[in-house]
């Protein structure tokens, strides 16, 4: 059964002809989805709007200030805490960086240079080993099936980024 038209015209706040209203009695008659918005739809537009009580918004504005003021001193907090958090991590990881290189800038030079090399070397064999397996993966994979390895790897990441997106939303609304 084909809902989409009455559906329409139940929704639109537009006058129906005749036909039309003939066509939409006779349906509501066999169809209770329709009969349903229907009945909303006259419930709706049977009440009257009611006007806040006296008041109101005398009423309203300090807790709307108040709940302003909590959300800032949160706010504040978490700054606070993910400042003192970030300079606690700072301070594990570079403090005996920093008193070596006080108490011997030579001997820090030398560990700094051998650190840069090292990351330079493990990227360059990170690098190696992944061309060993891109050669050795690519004669497992059949030719046209790379194109849907690349796809279906795309896909996946687009899922994992919007599923991401969805479930660190900030709550919205007061």
């Amino acid at each position: 059964m084909n809902h989409q038209p009455f559906e329409d015209w139940l929704l639109e706040d537009e006058s129906l002809t005749i036909q039309q209203e003939r066509e939409l009695q006779v349906h509501l008659r066999s169809c209770t989805s329709c009969l349903g918005i229907a009945a909303s739809n006259v419930a709706l537009h049977t009440r009257h709007l009611v006007l806040p009580q006296p008041g109101f918004t005398e009423r309203f504005k300090p807790r709307l200030a108040a709940w302003k003021r909590e959300q800032l001193r949160r706010q504040a907090l978490g700054t606070v805490v993910l400042v003192a958090a970030g300079l606690a991590l700072l301070y594990a990881v570079a403090g005996p960086a920093m008193v070596e290189a006080v108490r011997s800038p030579a001997a820090w030079m030398r560990n700094v240079t051998v650190y840069v090399l090292s990351l330079f070397t493990m990227a360059s064999v990170a690098g190696q080993v992944g061309s060993v397996l891109l050669r050795s993966l690519s004669g497992l994979i059949p030719p046209g099936a790379g194109w849907a390895v690349m796809v279906g790897g795309f896909s996946l990441g687009i899922l994992w980024a919007s599923l991401m997106r969805r479930l660190l939303r900030a709550p919205q609304g007061a």
